[in-house]
Parts: structure tokens; sequence; C-alpha cells
């Protein structure tokens, strides 16, 4: 459904339909579903949107690192029962929370275009004006990412590395009021979208960090049989953001990767070309394997190729070309190979092995 239709039909039969957006209840991820719904409201200016706010597993449970707790679905489960019972038409998640694989039934109608996907260092004021690198000896760095933590032990030695749990005002809190941490590191993405960029000691490129699949994006997931919403949303796709994470998400979903393990990624699109860069870790980060691949695509959203409803790892990709979401697909799932060929199944099943022991 275009715009215009979409518009006239508000007058007619629809004009009583109020679309009900699910968001966890964190002043970031209402920020964020705030902004999907500005974007949506200038494709639809008659159209109406109601916030549903809820709490999630992941935000219940503060005590213990995401890696442990070992559910797949942590920041979406509750959220995905809400649009299965009817109790709301869409939900917007930040993409890296989202398995690579849906529930029946759901799909990923819209990517947003992407803010900066890579990670920064918020350090505590009486370290203001360093770096990771001129930290102190034994300095203690906050995250609770495995991958983060996995390719700063092995960038910065002279560092220790130390859970923190929270949502994004919590962990800076913890950062601010006590003298537990030196740093922090955080998603770029988040803190940018607050607001809060004067945070930001240092951001950290690929050389030192790369980042997980689909971090720095919005997704908008839809129950699949919803084609009035499903086609609402497809005008947020952004088509270089949409096949970049459709790369990386392959490239995840062939690994069997997710946040137990350390898997980070990297793509860029120059000149019709996409390039994926993979990685997996050890938890230490002294072994990994890193390579690059890259395929022919184009950014052309429009022609009979376009994609309708084929999904390619758990996103429908409306007016995308197909052949492009195929040629990121089978990127992800070739570099992922590659890997494996190498040994990343042996250093990701100790790590499992290992984080699963802790």
């Amino acid at each position: 459904m275009l715009a215009n239709d979409w518009n006239s039909a508000a007058h007619g039969e629809n004009s009583s339909r109020i679309i009900r957006v699910g968001t966890r209840k964190s002043q970031l991820a209402r920020t964020q579903t705030g902004s999907v719904t500005d974007m949506l409201k200038e494709h639809y200016p008659t159209a109406q949107f109601e916030i549903v706010a809820m709490t999630t597993t992941g935000d219940k449970i503060l005590d213990t690192a995401l890696s442990k707790i070992g559910e797949k679905s942590l920041f979406t489960k509750e959220l995905e029962t809400a649009l299965e019972k009817n109790e709301v038409d869409l939900v917007v998640h930040s993409l890296k929370d989202l398995p690579t694989t849906l529930p029946p039934g759901f799909t990923i109608a819209a990517i947003c275009k992407r803010e900066i996907p890579f990670d920064a260092v918020v350090l505590h004021p009486s370290h203001a004006g360093k770096s990771l690198e001129t930290l102190p000896e034994r300095s203690v760095v906050g995250t609770s990412s495995l991958r983060r933590a996995a390719q700063l032990r092995r960038r910065f030695p002279h560092l220790e590395f130390k859970d923190i749990r929270g949502n994004l005002n919590t962990r800076l809190k913890k950062l601010d009021e006590k003298d537990d941490y030196s740093a922090i590191v955080l998603a770029a993405a988040g803190l940018r979208r607050m607001g809060w960029e004067n945070r930001i000691s240092q951001i950290l490129e690929p050389e030192d960090c790369m980042y997980a699949v689909g971090q720095g994006a919005l997704g908008v997931e839809v129950r699949v049989n919803d084609t009035a919403v499903l086609d609402m949303v497809s005008a947020l796709n952004d088509t270089g953001t949409v096949l970049r994470c459709i790369a990386e998400r392959a490239f995840m979903k062939h690994l069997e990767g997710g946040c137990s393990v350390p898997v980070a990624v990297h793509s860029v699109i120059k000149e019709n070309q996409l390039y994926l860069t993979g990685a997996v870790f050890s938890l230490d980060g002294s072994d990994s394997l890193k390579d690059t691949m890259q395929t022919s695509i184009s950014t052309q959203t429009q022609g009979e190729d376009c994609s309708d409803d084929v999904q390619h790892v758990g996103i429908t990709a409306k007016k995308i070309l197909r052949s492009s979401q195929t040629a990121a697909e089978k990127l992800g799932m070739h570099l992922a190979n590659l890997l494996i060929s190498k040994g990343a199944k042996e250093i990701l099943t100790v790590a499992r092995q290992l984080n699963d022991a802790r």
C-alpha cells in the first residue's frame, strides 16, 4: 500500500484504525520508537499511532551477564507475544537484539537508515582527555558484551574488563557515581540518538573493535499476514542498510552465533560492491579468525525483480531488488563457510563452553 493509498483509506474504512506500536520501556527504546513513528507520520500524515511500552525479560534480569542467561530473545519475547495476541500492530527493535530466526508468523518489514554502527568509549570524569590506550595499567572497563571484551582484551592487554548491566541511563550512572569503572563501552548509536554525543570520549574503529550484527540499525517487526501494516512500514526501508544487515545476519545465522559467543562484523557498500568482514574470537581474544569477502549488488529500489514476500534471514524488504537481497544473503553464508573451513566452529564451541562454566 502506497502512501496515497493509506492516506485515502484513512478517510474510509480504516479511518478509525489506530496503529499500536510496541516498544521496551527504556528511555532509549522510547526515543527510537518515537523516531520511527515520526518517519511514518511523514509518509502517512493522516495515520494515528499509539505507543504501547512494556518490560522484557532482559530488562528484568539485571544481575547476570546477557551471555549467561541463555535466552535468544531476551529483549523481544514479550513484545512478540503482544504482536501475536494482536495487542500491538508493529514493534520497533534495535536490530542487534533480534535473533536471526524469527518465530513463525513474524517478519522484519523495515530496517531504517543506520546510525553509525561503531562502539564508543565513555570515560569516568576523573579520566577526562584519555583514551583506552592511555588509561593506567589494570584500569577496569565495563562491558556486558563478550564480543567487545574479547576484541579489547586483545587490543588493550593492560586493561581489565568487568560486566556491567542495565539500560543506557543506568550504565552511565554506575560509571559516574562510583569508582568501579574507569570507562564503559557502549554502542555509539544509542548515545547519539539520545543527544548525548558529548559523553563520547572515543569512537572505536573496526581495527580496534568490530561491531555486532545489525548494530546501529532499527528494525520494525510485524505480523506476516497483516499486509496493510507490512506495506505501510516498508516505506522506511533504507536499501544500503537492508543489504548490509542481510549479509551480517546471514553470516551470524550460518555460524550459529549469538550473544553467548564473540562474533563481530564490519560491512560497507562502495560502487555497487558490498564488502563484509566477519570475525570470531576466543573469550580472551587470543585466538581469532577474520576474513573479508565481497559481492556485486544494486541499490536500485524499483523494477520487476523487486522482492515481494520472500524473507531473507527474517527480513521482508519490499521494493528492494530480490537479486541484491539474495546476493547479500549468500555473501554472509559464504563468509561464514570460509571461517568454518578455517576452524571457526571450534573457536566458538570452546568460547561457549568456557562462558557456560564461568
